[in-house]
């Protein structure tokens, strides 16, 4: 076997990452966007199944990072980069349901799709995207 690349632990890729948004971060910021800005500690605290105090510790870390814009006890609101980042999350939930359901034909997949998407990167998300296309059109 050629040693094309040196091989990480899962802890090892993310270190090497050196990623901005956390996976946690990422949940949020879909789940905002999912709700087109319009949504309170206590919604996205029901929405994600978690403590409106874990809620109120993410959105300050959002906010440190200027994706996320609230005032207390008001909506929770996306910046702009919140809101790119919030559309291409809820894209590549979509793409990666999309093409479980296809290959599983069944709708069970919201559990697989959540914990997976966070490891996929744009490229192959944009590749699964054009091969589900040309599966659902026939085309070999």
């Amino acid at each position: 076997m050629k040693n094309i690349e040196e091989f990480y632990t899962l802890k090892g890729y993310k270190l090497r990452e050196n990623k901005n948004v956390t996976e946690a971060m990422e949940d949020y910021i879909e789940m905002i966007y999912r709700f087109d800005n319009k949504i309170t500690v206590k919604q996205l605290s029901e929405k994600l199944n978690v403590k409106p105090s874990s809620v109120s510790k993410m959105i300050d870390r959002l906010k440190d990072k200027n994706l996320v814009e609230n005032e207390k006890y008001g909506e929770i609101k996306l910046t702009n980069e919140g809101k790119k980042l919030g559309e291409y999350f809820l894209y590549r939930h979509k793409i990666l349901n999309d093409f479980l359901e296809f290959i599983n034909k069944d709708d069970y997949n919201l559990k697989q799709v959540e914990k997976i998407e966070h490891f996929v990167d744009e490229v192959t998300i944009k590749n699964l995207n054009i091969l589900l296309i040309k599966l659902n059109n026939g085309v070999k």
